[in-house]
């Protein structure tokens, strides 16, 4: 069976990480105009390093919950294609050979000059200098609002092919990523959620499974392995 997977922040808000949209989220505490768009970061670069510097930190302080462990089991056991809009490294340490992410990584740096990528040290700053030109313009290799994700080719065939789509702890408020299902649909695709609550785009799934992440997707992973 041909599975692909989208995961988003509500996987990893079971591992401490926080979330975006929640209350008492991300966005609540910080202007995406400030740390989520190309103009805040040429406005005030050490801002949007600090910013990204303490989301760093906190990834690497996370644990991978047994929601990340049983996708790495489900690869093991079908032809799995797993997206995630999460910039974490979770699912990698939670055992996942192969991640998507499709909104860029935090441990990954940018070059606004050259665009060039590399691995990023635990701190940022304007100050550091692109190891490949020179610039004084490493940002983090982050997908910000206004840009195009990343791997959206590779992204659209696996969601036409598969025989699967499930949509891991996702808002279903974030475009591209919330018209999956509707792609996967039009191919014939079965469509399932697995969420806390019911996301905004919930009817257009063909069922939904509610929960946490951490008990209801080991649970769903055995099901379709057993």
């Amino acid at each position: 069976m041909r599975i692909t997977v989208l995961t988003g922040a509500g996987i990893s808000a079971e591992s401490g990480i926080a979330t975006f949209r929640a209350s008492d989220g991300l966005w609540e505490q910080h202007r995406i105009e400030d740390v989520a768009m190309p103009e805040g970061f040429a406005r005030d670069p050490a801002l949007v390093h600090r910013f990204y510097n303490a989301r760093r930190a906190a990834a690497a302080a996370a644990e991978p919950n047994p929601a990340h462990r049983a996708l790495a089991d489900l690869a093991r056991t079908h032809d799995l294609t797993l997206v995630t809009q999460n910039v974490d490294d979770l699912h990698e340490r939670g055992g996942s050979p192969e991640v998507i992410h499709m909104h860029g990584s935090l441990a990954r740096a940018l070059c606004a000059s050259c665009g060039e990528r590399w691995d990023a040290p635990a701190v940022m700053s304007p100050e550091d200098p692109c190891p490949f030109c020179g610039a004084r313009a490493t940002r983090p290799d982050i997908v910000w609002f206004g840009e195009i994700p990343y791997d959206m080719d590779r992204i659209w065939d696996a969601l036409g092919t598969s025989d699967l789509f499930a949509a891991i702890g996702t808002s279903g408020n974030v475009y591209p990523a919330a018209g999956f299902v509707q792609h996967a649909a039009r191919h014939g695709v079965e469509c399932v959620e697995l969420n806390l609550d019911a996301s905004a785009n919930a009817r257009d799934f063909d069922r939904r499974i509610i929960g946490p992440a951490s008990e209801t997707v080991p649970e769903w992973v055995k099901s379709l392995t057993s």
